[in-house]
């Protein structure tokens, strides 16, 4: 069963990460959560839930506004074919979320680490990143060290590779 966001918080509080959350209405797209931007400051995020043809799953988390190429992300990422999105079945039995609530933090859930987790070099510029804590109905702000430490914790090696084209920009010059 996977962790309530109440569970989540306990979680990241016994491993003496602390963390701020904002409560608000579901947000389903990075254009709903445009709204919060005078109240949430730091890096938001956009969340792809992505397979491979050998049914390798990826989580890349990429600033709200980032451009990737899907066609093209298979390579950075390191992955056995194009990428296509997972479906919703494999998010909830893998991260323990539902499409609009994708996230990092669903890495708590995935026991088996199932998922490899890619952070965008360009979303880990910022000191504070945001994300949903298991739920759209709220976001979560967590250090750029701490959201590393939680990751690590769960059992999961995020790799931070330049997957949006703002990245990609920033690593090359």
């Amino acid at each position: 069963m996977p962790l309530t966001p109440q569970e989540l918080h306990d979680y990241l509080r016994d491993l003496d990460i602390e963390v701020r959350t904002v409560e608000h209405p579901p947000l389903f797209t990075v254009a709903d959560s445009q709204g919060l931007r005078g109240e949430i400051t730091g890096g938001h995020t956009k969340n792809l839930f992505l397979k491979d043809k050998k049914d390798n799953f990826f989580l890349v988390t990429v600033e709200e506004e980032a451009v990737v190429d899907l066609k093209s992300i298979h390579h950075i990422i390191g992955a056995a074919s194009r990428v296509s999105f997972g479906k919703p079945e494999k998010l909830f039995e893998y991260l323990g979320v539902i499409p609009g609530a994708v996230t990092v933090f669903g890495a708590v859930n995935d026991k088996e680490h199932n998922v490899e987790i890619i952070l965008d070099a360009g979303l880990m510029q910022h000191d504070i990143i945001n994300g949903h804590p298991l739920t759209n109905e709220a976001t979560t702000s967590i250090a750029r060290g701490d959201l590393m430490r939680f990751l690590e914790a769960t059992g999961h090696k995020p790799r931070i590779l330049a997957v949006s084209e703002d990245a990609k920009a920033t690593v090359s010059v």
